[in-house]
């Protein structure tokens, strides 16, 4: 909430506006104390983005799924203004980053980033992307700027970001917010955004990042940011009517009969994103007895920089997908990857990832959404495929997980076959099950 002073809104003195459209009374008092001269042009019409994503508030479940969010993972947003006193022009942008991608378990929580226009579009996507590369190899998603980023928004479970308008608009539809940067002097201190940096949790470094989010997720009250909602829009889900009105007569038409609507906000495909650095996973064999099939935990993390905790866990081992960009750490995998993007049969593909990387015990080849062929030395092939989840729809987890629990159950000394006999498998990502069907096929399929 800025460009209210009379240099950007007179020219000579004069109105350069016939029409200076605000969304809420506060933003009109305000102007009367800043440009008295405009205040004549204020036009009280709403804000029909945020209504865009009040109304998608009731697709959550939909918008979730779409971003492969849908199991019940915590979906994280990164977001950022532009400027140097942003989220992203901040000193500590580069640690947050790596954090975020390195601590977070990838199968337990869903990245996002959704930035400013101006960034794309000073900087130029090539160069975004190439600052934030690592980060998209890690799972973090860049959402376009004119792509869904409202439904990410209104989809997350929690939004870390700065004194942007989006960060404000998070807190306006309730969601848990937490600031990474913040910069008061850049806004009017009688502004609800300038409010929001007063109330609203910091980031506190030193502080583990995963402990942060859990306790602003799990101890957000609903309610809290109510304040800021009721000042977000003069008239919430009104504002396409009262835009229409305002344009119809300054064209001097007549208003069409029909009512005025926004276009709703559908979900958009996004997700989940591909893992390509390579993956350390702890494991432990949950339950190997009669009365159910085997279950093992796993708990995988995007390349980090030191061994991660894992007091449960009672094994690990390394997984390298064969797109990495670090193709020195193939040698040192424990589990090879492909997404068999050339198309070859998925038992000879996973025997040749077999020869080509010697100290590997398995190979694992996806085969479909939710689906993968894995190998071992001794020639035994399971194909491992992630049943729906018991809400019906379709289980988001990457299948890769799945190939980490038979490196688990082969590793515990069991043999990969003992699956298959069993007919299924559970593995567990953090408080979510997935169930797993599994069936030896021949070598060559």
């Amino acid at each position: 909430m800025f460009g209210i002073d009379p240099e950007w809104l007179l020219h000579q003195g004069k109105p350069l506006a016939t029409a200076t459209v605000l969304s809420h009374p506060e933003q009109l008092d305000r102007l009367r104390r800043a440009c008295p001269e405009a205040a004549a042009t204020a036009v009280l019409a709403g804000d029909p983005c945020f209504d865009r994503m009040l109304a998608a508030r009731r697709r959550r479940p939909a918008l979730r799924r779409a971003l492969g969010a849908g199991d019940g993972r915590r979906l994280v947003v990164l977001n950022s203004t532009w400027g140097r006193s942003s989220l992203l022009g901040s000193e500590g942008f580069p640690s947050l980053l790596r954090e975020l991608t390195e601590t977070l378990p990838v199968d337990e929580y869903r990245l996002c980033a959704v930035l400013h226009p101006n960034i794309w579009y000073g900087h130029g996507p090539g160069q975004v992307r190439a600052w934030l590369r690592r980060a998209a190899e890690s799972g973090l998603t860049l959402i376009d700027p004119l792509g869904p980023w409202r439904q990410t928004v209104a989809a997350a479970d929690c939004v870390i970001g700065d004194h942007g308008s989006v960060t404000y608009y998070a807190a306006a539809l309730g969601l848990p917010v937490l600031l990474g940067a913040f910069a008061p002097q850049d806004l009017d201190p009688a502004s609800p955004v300038a409010a929001l940096g007063r109330s609203a949790p910091r980031l506190r470094p030193g502080t583990p990042l995963r402990t942060q989010l859990d306790a602003v997720i799990d101890g957000h009250a609903p309610g809290r940011y109510d304040g800021f909602a009721a000042l977000a829009s003069s008239d919430p889900g009104a504002s396409a009517g009262l835009l229409r009105t305002l344009f119809h007569g300054l064209l001097g038409l007549p208003e069409p009969v029909r009512p005025a609507r926004l276009r709703p906000l559908h979900p958009e495909e996004t997700g989940p994103p591909d893992v390509t650095v390579p993956v350390r996973v702890l494991t432990t064999i949950a339950y190997d007895g009669p009365g159910g099939p085997p279950e093992v935990t796993v708990t995988r993390y995007a390349d980090p920089a030191a061994e991660p905790d894992g007091p449960e866990a009672a094994d690990a081992h390394t997984a390298v997908d064969v797109r990495t960009a670090d193709e020195s750490r193939l040698s040192l995998a424990d589990l090879v990857l492909d997404t068999n993007g050339g198309g070859a049969p998925a038992g000879p593909r996973a025997a040749e990832l077999l020869a080509e990387h010697p100290y590997a015990a398995l190979a694992a080849v996806r085969t479909g959404p939710g689906r993968c062929l894995v190998l071992d030395r001794e020639g035994t092939a399971l194909e491992l495929a992630t049943l729906p989840r018991p809400d019906g729809f379709a289980d988001p987890c990457d299948p890769f997980a799945h190939a980490s629990a038979a490196y688990a159950w082969r590793a515990s000394g069991r043999p990969l076959g003992a699956l298959a006999t069993a007919g299924a498998l559970v593995v567990t990502t953090g408080p979510i099950r997935h169930r797993v069907t599994v069936h030896e096929v021949p070598y060559g399929l």
